[in-house]
């Protein structure tokens, strides 16, 4: 995760409150007949290439850049932002 500041891109009101959504896979094994599951195995995080981010106030969702480049569109008054890409 980038340690820039983020923006929300949508409520265009936070900037502090934000989760980061992960993904798991679990494997599963299912009776053909009744379909009860027989058997689970242990859940695995699925790599993301960039993370996703949850606005907590909007609950707008979208990917980490896209949360940087707003913040480095509209700073915070007094604050300079280095561009996190070129």
């Amino acid at each position: 995760m980038e340690e820039k500041p983020y923006f929300c891109p949508n409520c265009r009101s936070n900037r502090i409150k934000f989760s980061v959504l992960t993904s798991y896979s679990q494997d599963l094994l299912k009776d053909a007949q009744s379909g009860a599951v027989v058997e689970y195995n242990e859940p695995m995080m699925v790599a993301e290439q960039e993370p996703v981010i949850q606005c907590l106030v909007c609950r707008f969702v979208g990917n980490e850049m896209r949360f940087v480049k707003q913040a480095e569109r509209e700073p915070r008054p007094g604050v300079t932002v280095e561009p996190a890409y070129r």
